[in-house]
This record gives structure tokens, C-alpha cells and sequence, in this order.
């Protein structure tokens, strides 16, 4: 592994740095080779509930797909390793989220950003189009005419749009990113992971069943969640006011 991309566990979370995001000597596909590597520890890892990804949204940009020697392709994704998690992943965006940085950011859950970065898929002045995941994710989070504007013009929006639009979830200062984002990383981090991963599964695959579907499928996890020792605790421990101890069984 290069230096591109770090990860660090405390306790029941994990903080993946993309440090080599912002520097231009460091090929994309470098850093979605070790990114795919710390989420594929993690993935193994029941301790870790929550992970914190912290990078700069600028990239420099490469081809994600090239031709091989049989004739095929050879590609990579930066996102995918990230929408695989099962535990709910929080971005803390420390700048501009451009091209494959909007898309890594839309592969999180929650996305937590500096009041002073710009968002935009500006592949389409390059004769381009998002090839990671963009033209999927974003109309699914912001809506189809907004994605449309964003995607077709290339244009970027300020941290207040994004905002507004639901692309991000919060603003914050420069100052105040890490420690905000630590926070709800925390909180979340002291929930039954059994019922975090339950409702992220939910949330994501009902958006491609119809409103009952969707509705049978919430069931079926809440009932499987019956049946776990995380539940009695979150009874118990209500029962006797005090704070619950989930143990993710």
C-alpha cells in the first residue's frame, strides 16, 4: 500500500485519511487500489461500526477504463469499495468535490463539508461524462432536473446550494470539519450495528422496489432484528434508564 490513503481504528470506528487525493503525482487509480484495500479490512472487521473518510475532493483525474493486451478492459472504481461497506460511511470533505471527488462523496452516507468547497460533475466540458457513479447516485440523492443541470452544464454549486439541494448533509468551518464529523461518527458508533447496517440496507435497496416491496423488505429486518441480543439489550437497558451496551449480536 502507498502512502496515498491511511486508516486508523478507535474503538468501535475507523477513520480512512485520503491524503493523496490533492496531489497530482498520485494516480487515481493508486488510490482506489488502496482504498479498495482498507475497505475490504474493514468489511471483515464486526468491531468497526461507522467509518469516517476524510479527503480533499480534488483529484487528478485518469482514464478509469483502458484497453489490454486480449482486447478487453482494465479498470478500477474509487467508489464502489466505499458503497459496499455495510457500516454507514460519513465524508468529511475538507475542499472542493469535483469530478471523481463529488462521486466518492455521493458513495458515503453522510457527507459533512467545509462552508467555503464547490461541488460539480465537470466532465462534460472535457468531453466526458461521470463514469464512477455519478449519473446514478446524484439524481437519486438531489433528483432527476437537478442532477440534469448539474451534469449537462458542468457546472459547479457553492456549499449553501448543495445544501439546499441535499447533497450535503451539513456546512461547517475548516476549523470545525474533523471535530464534527468525529462526533456523529462517535454517536453513531455507540448504536446496535446490527440495526445500522439493517436500516442502511433498507434505505438503498428500496429504492429500486416499489413503495410495498419496500415496505415487506423493512419488515423482514425489523423482525430478523427480534432476534438479536442487541435487541433484549436496547429493552433491558431502557427498562433501567440507563445507556445500552450493544455488543453487534
Amino acid at each position: 500500500m502507498s502512502d496515498a490513503a491511511s486508516c486508523r481504528k478507535i474503538g468501535n470506528y475507523a477513520i480512512i485519511d485520503l491524503a493523496g487525493m490533492p496531489a497530482k503525482d498520485v494516480p487515481a487509480a493508486q488510490i482506489a487500489a488502496d482504498l479498495a484495500e482498507l475497505c475490504e479490512q474493514i468489511a471483515w472487521d464486526d468491531q468497526i461500526r461507522v467509518v469516517l473518510l476524510s479527503f480533499d475532493g480534488a483529484m487528478n483525474e485518469e482514464p478509469q477504463t483502458e484497453p489490454n493486451q486480449s482486447g478487453g478492459l482494465d479498470g478500477f472504481s474509487l467508489t464502489e469499495p466505499v458503497a459496499s461497506l455495510k457500516q454507514p460511511v460519513i465524508a468529511a470533505i475538507r475542499g472542493d468535490a469535483l469530478g471523481l471527488g463529488l462521486e466518492l462523496a455521493l458513495a458515503c452516507d453522510i457527507r459533512i463539508a467545509c462552508e467555503n468547497a464547490r461541488f460539480g460533475l465537470p466532465h462534460i466540458r472535457q468531453g466526458k461524462m461521470p463514469s464512477d457513479g455519478g449519473t446514478q447516485r446524484l439524481p437519486r440523492l438531489i433528483g432527476q432536473s437537478k442532477a440534469m443541470q448539474m451534469i449537462l452544464t458542468g457546472e459547479s454549486i457553492d456549499a449553501k446550494e448543495a445544501c439546499r439541494w441535499g447533497l450535503i448533509n451539513r456546512i461547517v468551518t475548516s476549523a470545525s470539519l474533523m471535530d464534527t464529523a468525529t462526533e456523529m461518527v462517535r454517536d453513531m458508533a455507540e448504536k446496535s450495528p446490527l440495526s445500522l447496517s439493517f436500516a442502511k440496507e433498507a434505505l438503498y435497496k428500496g429504492m429500486d422496489l416499489t413503495l410495498d416491496q419496500g415496505i415487506r423488505m423493512e419488515l423482514d429486518l425489523y423482525l430478523h432484528s427480534f432476534t438479536t441480543a442487541d435487541r433484549t439489550e436496547g429493552i433491558t437497558a431502557y427498562k433501567e434508564k440507563r445507556k445500552p451496551k450493544f455488543e453487534g449480536i
